[in-house]
């Protein structure tokens, strides 16, 4: 007689208050649907815009706003849980938490913050990994000081802007156009825009500012290829095959992302194995550098051979076109298996920051009245 595998249940989190919203929610449906339901027992959540969290059956019934519980993660670490706010309330324990909301409150430590406090095992960088990821400012000069070239940048916030335009002008017009304008803390290439002169600048602007108090202008890299590289693991991580991006537009934008479906993605590049193992060390040097956990995917641009590393994701789009789950089947890790993966690793994680001490006894009560 076979023994009944006890499932673990996972609350997969998506939507969120972010530009990135509608992205999480394809991602979620990628990750809900390859979750082995043999293994796992799933709680999908979904976040309105405006921050409601709603258990729901579905990605599809969260969408349509069918059914499904408010709900809320219990700060309590003894609960280990989700609450149910309205009519029959109820508490249900989980076991892992895999969030899929990208960008802002859910990829920034905002919400590995809130996961800290709860005791829940989650997937993915803690809150200082999450928070320097995010940030493409501190990000960058973080890459900085591994030893990582970064194309030159400058950032400032809409007060700089505002008080120093000139002098910031100055320091635009001596990256040289084109340059790229883009919020510090957002992904998907949402607010980001190329330009080709000064003329276009204030537009650029206001549309990076409308959605982030910081804004980074990089120079252009003309001609550049756009290559990719996924992270995997903890302490000791792995990096995948790298892969190259062919956009079907000037950049890889949010369109040539998700929507128009004519941008390809060639596994692995034509590049030299040479290459190839530079992409992969530097990945993963990336990766160490901001002290990441998890997961991650390292995106840079090679001009020639010349590489740079742009950015890096710490919680990287897995919907059926994402470059992520791609570039992992492509090395080997077919993606229910990546999912598994993901959450060992978060579990393991969790084990061993659990048997570090968190009191300490001072030798004589000096604090009590």
């Amino acid at each position: 007689m076979s023994r009944r595998i006890k499932k673990i249940s996972v609350a997969v989190l998506f939507g969120g208050r972010s530009g990135e919203h509608e992205v999480s929610i394809v991602s979620a449906r990628s990750v809900i649907a390859s979750l082995d339901p043999k293994k796992y027992r799933i709680y999908p959540i979904g976040i309105t815009k405006e921050g409601e969290w709603v258990l729901t059956s579905s990605v599809d019934a969260f969408i349509k706003r069918k059914g499904g519980e408010v709900c809320t993660l219990m700060p309590d670490p003894r609960l280990k849980g989700i609450s149910t706010l309205r009519g029959n309330k109820r508490a249900i324990r989980i076991d892992v938490v895999f969030p899929v909301l990208h960008g802002t409150y859910g990829e920034d430590g905002a919400l590995q913050g809130l996961l800290e406090l709860t005791g829940i095992p989650y997937v993915g960088p803690g809150v200082l990994g999450s928070s320097t990821g995010m940030d493409k400012d501190i990000m960058k000069r973080l890459f900085m000081v591994a030893g990582l070239p970064v194309v030159q940048f400058i950032s400032f916030t809409r007060e700089e802007w505002q008080r120093t335009k000139k002098v910031i002008v100055k320091k635009i017009n001596r990256l040289k156009y084109p340059v790229f304008v883009k919020p510090a803390n957002l992904g998907s290439s949402v607010g980001i825009t190329k330009i080709h002169s000064a003329r276009q600048l204030s537009q650029a602007l206001a549309l990076a500012f409308s959605f982030d108090r910081k804004v980074v202008v990089e120079r252009g890299i003309e001609r550049a290829r756009d290559i990719e590289c996924a992270v995997l693991g903890n302490d000791m991580p792995r990096a995948s095959l790298p892969g190259e991006i062919i956009s079907s537009n000037e950049f890889y934008d949010y369109d040539a992302k998700y929507v128009d479906g004519q941008s390809q993605a060639v596994i692995p590049p034509k590049i030299s194995q040479e290459l190839i193992k530079k992409v992969q060390r530097m990945s993963l040097r990336a990766f160490q550098s901001l002290d990441l956990m998890g997961m991650a995917r390292v995106d840079f641009l090679l001009q020639g051979r010349t590489l740079y590393i742009n950015e890096l994701n710490t919680i990287p789009g897995f919907t059926a076109i994402s470059m992520y789950p791609k570039l992992w089947e492509a090395s080997g890790v077919p993606y229910p298996a990546l999912l598994d993966k993901l959450i060992n690793f978060a579990l393991s994680y969790h084990k061993k920051k659990n048997a570090l001490r968190r009191t300490y006894t001072p030798k004589r009560a000096w604090y009590s009245a």
